[in-house]
């Protein structure tokens, strides 16, 4: 075992242990995971890749915990997510994890702040105003609270998402394929956030993408194929986006 494997063991907060995810589909069974062995530590940021049907998106919905594993063990700070009941995943999902999606799945209708609000109406807090105002500002567009997403662009779009996905403060922040509809400009500014929010704020951020370029702003990519983790390994020199019009 590698030394890095070791920290990932000491460190870990998120350990999927020989993990199956299993769909039945008609007469037939289909495994989007096979036995998958991966840990991720407190503070990391990680690319998961692989092609149209290798399993990561499963792999992202079984960590988010918006879906169980059929066998093996997740074990998320501690906790054998299998063994929750469902209002106790949910409120694990809650509070531990922010979403963060390609098609952004803002209400058109509502303004920036307002979307940026949805995740906290049904809490008991007086501050949500407040709340939202600061995610906003922590992605640049406090000047843009006001805005409906048909005035922003794809990039300030999904600025917006992200602010969305902070609001609640989780520890971990899950990105499925998140500069997958933006051009270059606007997706290097996007990978700059997210590295900012890694290394300035200590979330661990996990990205979805098939994008070799984006995966290159990690410090780590794992590979799947066919439900399995076929390669696992550091990102020797990562590349350090640029975000343009947020002060660090």
């Amino acid at each position: 075992m590698s030394d890095r494997s070791r920290a990932h063991e000491r460190n870990s907060m998120i350990e999927l242990e020989n993990v199956t995810k299993i769909y039945q589909m008609g007469n037939l069974k289909v495994a989007a995971l096979n036995g998958v062995n991966l840990s991720i530590g407190e503070g990391e940021i990680v690319a998961i890749m692989g092609r149209s049907g290798s399993g990561k998106s499963t792999m992202m919905n079984v960590i988010g915990c918006l879906d169980v594993p059929t066998s093996g063990q997740y074990i998320l700070e501690g906790e054998d997510v299998g063994q929750l009941s469902d209002d106790r995943l949910a409120v694990v999902r809650n509070r531990k994890v922010g979403f963060v999606f390609q098609t952004y799945n803002l209400l058109a209708r509502s303004t920036a702040l307002a979307n940026v609000e949805l995740p906290l109406l049904y809490g008991n807090g007086k501050d949500h105003r407040r709340r939202s105002m600061e995610a906003l500002d922590r992605v640049g567009l406090a000047g843009r609270a006001g805005h409906r997403p048909a005035e922003l662009s794809g990039g300030e779009q999904q600025r917006v998402g992200i602010a969305r996905a902070l609001v609640k403060e989780p520890t971990i922040l899950l990105a499925d394929e998140p500069t997958g509809n933006l051009d270059s400009r606007s997706s290097e500014e996007i990978m700059g956030i997210l590295q900012a929010l890694n290394r300035e704020e200590g979330i661990t951020v996990i990205i979805v993408t098939h994008e070799p370029d984006i995966a290159g702003h990690t410090n780590r990519v794992v590979s799947m194929r066919d439900g399995q983790v076929i390669d696992d390994k550091a990102v020797a020199n990562p590349r350090q986006a640029v975000v343009q019009g947020i002060e660090r």
